[in-house]
């Protein structure tokens, strides 16, 4: 019984299904006119819709050797795939790419700004417009190269657009690299003009401490020479009272012996007056006393060291003195230190001469930079031998085979409407 049940309901179902093909066989206009009209809409479409481009551009790295006018500067280094991520980096800025819009909106006029802000339609155009291309992970050629892709309007001049944006980030990035290098030459030959500046200072406080140390040496020389000047004229002043001490008691003793006349020992005699004795004195082995010379030898002697006004004559190294005193008075090194003119002073520099031809080796740097290559262009943006949307056999093939179902869906709709109208109620 059950097998029965369920062939029957299979039979059921079969003839159910060849009804609705039945049906829609009947419906087919429907779904003809249905398929018809989709077409038509994306054939409308896919012929009078806004057609868009895309256009691209491929940089490379440049050769070591474009670099090297740069690189030879010495205070600037650059190397191509830095230049390159530079300039990528570039082309990826918002506000160059604003800041050339807004130098060449004519070429922008088909950004579409529906009552949007000329900021706000930009930003929407660059968001949606245009793509940065770099070499993906597994590419099978790894030399490093950068891509700006532009998808753009019919009517807009895309590849113009590209071309000269490139042109402007190029240019942008030399005089920025102009104004670096300036401002590293500024900044060094600042640096020198400091150092030479303490160079100079620290000579003069040199200079200043030499002359400093030469004078006071020679105040020191000349205070020594005159304690010992003095204590000469001392000792000489000391010996001439002895001497004269020494006079007077030989005057006192030639006096009390009658010695008027030089004389010596054994030829002296002393005859007294009225008694006829003779004295006759020999001193052996002995110096002759000086009362020998006789009282008027020695009042003489006296009477010329007591007016003696210097004893300077008698010590020969008070005349050394005095002439070294004299020549400490003028200190010929220090008058030569003190006659160096400011000009003149820099020839005692030692880094001077180092310090003055770096500045003049940075001052000699010109580098025109507009003929720098950053990068290499791989490939200019050309203009685009099709659209990329819309894709019309696409657009069309779409529009066909939807209006078929759509056509079919309505043809369904139509069948089930007429069998719930046939169908008796209850």
């Amino acid at each position: 019984m059950d097998t029965y049940s369920s062939r029957t309901q299979k039979n059921e179902q079969e003839i159910d299904l060849v009804e609705l093909f039945q049906a829609l066989w009947k419906q087919k206009l429907w779904i003809a006119g249905v398929a018809l009209a989709v077409f038509v809409i994306a054939a409308m479409y896919a012929f009078f819709a806004t057609r868009w481009y895309e256009t691209r551009t491929y940089m490379r790295p440049v050769a070591t050797s474009t670099l090297d006018q740069l690189n030879e500067t010495g205070i600037y280094t650059l190397k191509p795939e830095e230049a390159l991520a530079r300039t990528a980096g570039a082309l990826s800025s918002y506000d160059n790419r604003y800041e050339f819009f807004r130098q060449n909106e004519a070429l922008f006029e088909g950004v579409d700004r529906n009552g949007a802000s000329i900021e706000q339609a930009f930003a929407r155009f660059n968001e949606d417009a245009f793509t940065m291309l770099f070499p993906a992970s597994n590419e099978a050629d790894r030399t490093p190269y950068v891509g700006l892709s532009l998808t753009y309007p019919e009517g807009m001049d895309g590849v113009s657009i590209v071309n000269n944006f490139v042109e402007f980030v190029l240019q942008k990035e030399r005089a920025s690299i102009s104004s670096d290098l300036d401002s590293l030459i500024k900044n060094r030959l600042a640096g020198l003009d400091a150092r030479i500046q303490a160079s100079r200072a620290n000579y003069q406080a040199t200079k200043d401490a030499k002359i400093a140390q030469l004078l006071e040496d020679s105040e020191l020389k000349k205070a020594q020479l005159r304690d010992e000047l003095a204590a000469l004229r001392l000792q000489a002043k000391a010996k001439r009272e002895n001497r004269i001490a020494e006079l007077g008691e030989a005057i006192s003793i030639a006096s009390s012996l009658n010695i008027r006349k030089p004389t010596t020992p054994s030829g002296m005699t002393n005859s007294s007056i009225g008694q006829g004795t003779v004295i006759r004195t020999e001193v052996v082995g002995q110096s002759v006393p000086l009362y020998f010379m006789g009282t008027e030898a020695l009042e003489a002697e006296r009477a010329t060291l007591q007016k003696r006004e210097s004893d300077d004559f008698m010590e020969p190294r008070i005349a050394e003195i005095q002439g070294e005193l004299a020549t400490l008075e003028n200190n010929r090194e220090v008058e030569i230190l003190r006659d160096r003119d400011e000009g003149g002073e820099d020839l005692y520099l030692q880094e001077l001469a180092k310090l003055r031809e770096e500045a003049a080796w940075l001052r000699g740097i010109k580098l025109n930079t507009d003929s720098l290559h950053l990068v290499r262009l791989d490939q200019a943006a050309q203009q685009p031998l099709a659209p990329i949307k819309p894709k019309k056999a696409l657009v069309l093939a779409l529009g066909l085979i939807l209006g078929g179902m759509l056509g079919v869906f309505v043809a369904l709709i139509r069948v089930l409407m007429t069998r719930r109208r046939s169908t008796p109620a209850g």
